[in-house]
């Protein structure tokens, strides 16, 4: 798992436990723990909303006034 993350060819796992329901249990308390020892799980979020977690730009507001103009520009709505 930290080879395949770490050289980008994966950003995520699904997890299929064993058994039920202790598989989920034993995950969080025997590999998370070890994975953040390695640096490879995070305990916090940087940011505040998931946009700023996944490192993606805000979009320009389709309202806010452009360069030069005097009012918003209309859109057309699909």
């Amino acid at each position: 798992m930290e080879e395949w993350f770490l050289k980008r060819g994966v950003d995520g796992f699904l997890l299929q436990p064993a058994y039920l329901p202790g598989g989920f249990k034993d995950f969080a308390e025997l590999v998370v723990p070890e994975l953040v020892r390695r640096g490879l799980f995070r305990t916090e979020y940087e940011g505040r909303t998931l946009r700023e977690n996944l490192g993606l730009p805000r979009p320009a507001s389709r309202y806010a006034l452009a360069e030069g103009e005097s009012q918003p520009r209309e859109t057309a709505v699909a």
